[in-house]
């Protein structure tokens, strides 16, 4: 039963070429754009961030900040390209479609792939 052998998967050389590449991905900080919600949406709570990590030293905040900082611009660079692509047509949305309307409908297509990807499926 799949469900009581959740770690049986892990046991081939693809499973562990793929734990490779995810952790090569989180180092390299592709990602880290979603800390710096975390960390602001903790801040505007009024809340501290519960971690069983000990707190990040100067070098250790220096290399997470500057990760995250490249994360954003990553994606600040992904959206003008979307942005440029919407309004400018360049995309297989339907004939007729205004900018505007593919703008809001790309926004609310991600936020379903945001809300399915946060309840894991």
């Amino acid at each position: 039963n799949a469900s009581l052998c959740m770690l049986a998967y892990t046991d081939n050389y693809f499973a562990l070429f793929t734990l490779w590449v995810a952790m090569a991905i989180e180092f390299s900080g592709l990602l880290h754009s979603s800390y710096l919600v975390q960390i602001t949406v903790a801040a505007l709570a009024g809340k501290n961030i519960e971690s069983n990590e000990e707190p990040r030293n100067a070098m250790q905040n220096i290399f997470f900040f500057t990760r995250c900082a490249a994360s954003l611009a990553v994606l600040c660079f992904c959206l003008a390209v979307t942005f440029e692509a919407l309004f400018a047509g360049n995309t297989t949305m339907w004939e007729g479609i205004s900018p505007t309307i593919a703008v809001i409908v790309f926004f609310v297509l991600m936020s379903i792939v945001g809300m399915l990807e946060g309840m894991q499926v």
